[in-house]
């Protein structure tokens, strides 16, 4: 089994999500007391956040990147971003860990595209949703990403901050979330992405008005096929 490496901590309330599924899923795969190979360095979020709120991105890159070389030393055959916004840095970190980034947002587009999504609803943070990096992304791999109007990415985003980062579980939000899925599938939207790690915290994905894709999982299964890529094949 290799070693899955985490650059957690944005918000750890979400890495708490990656470690649980990652076990799981080796438990599941694998049976008895078996758990995953895991090296994990954990980021303070404010430090995080206060260079998002400066559009310092290149020093945001630079302290992940730094923290993905170090898992690299530490053993880790692969290095994973647990966070969708700061995918946007995930090129310099790639660069300075040295090794294999399992990226989000391919992951979750392959899982769209294995059941004939091509219009997905993006729920994310305003950063994820409005800077272009993602949507680019999702597009050159052949999906047609919506976004909510600009008073539903507000609202989406202070949910996620002000909530479920720090672990707070609101009905009330929920609703709005279901609400803004509600509206979309009216528009021709064919799937929703949970586009942040935390967003799986309020509702399930699988419980949705439109087919729901849960990024903080597809992540966490991507890296486990990762890690057990070679017992796999062994045993095929």
């Amino acid at each position: 089994m290799k070693t899955i490496g985490l650059i957690g901590g944005m918000s750890w309330e979400s890495t708490a999500v990656y470690y649980r599924r990652i076990n799981e899923e080796v438990r599941r795969l694998r049976g008895g007391l078996h758990s995953a190979e895991v090296a994990m360095r954990s980021l303070d979020f404010t430090r995080v956040v206060d260079l998002q709120k400066a559009n310092r991105w290149d020093e945001a890159g630079a302290l992940l990147g730094e923290a993905g070389a170090g898992l690299a030393k530490a053993g880790a055959s692969c290095v994973l971003i647990c966070t969708n916004t700061m995918h946007l840095v995930a090129k310099p970190v790639a660069e300075m860990a040295g090794v294999p980034l399992i990226c989000i947002i391919e992951e979750t587009a392959k899982a769209l595209r294995t059941d004939g999504r091509r219009k997905p609803l993006l729920l994310a943070t305003r950063y994820t949703m409005e800077h272009g990096f993602y949507t680019e992304r999702m597009q050159a791999l052949g999906l047609e990403v919506v976004t909510p109007d600009a008073d539903d990415r507000q609202r989406v985003h202070d949910v996620i901050f002000d909530e479920l980062c720090q672990g707070r579980i609101e009905d009330c939000s929920r609703a709005v979330y279901h609400d803004i899925i509600r509206r979309a599938a009216d528009k021709g939207v064919d799937s929703v992405i949970l586009g942040c790690t935390e967003i799986s915290m309020l509702i399930d994905p699988d419980n949705l008005p439109l087919p729901g894709y849960d990024s903080t999982r597809i992540h966490a299964d991507a890296a486990v096929r990762f890690a057990l890529a070679d017992e796999m094949a062994r045993a095929a």
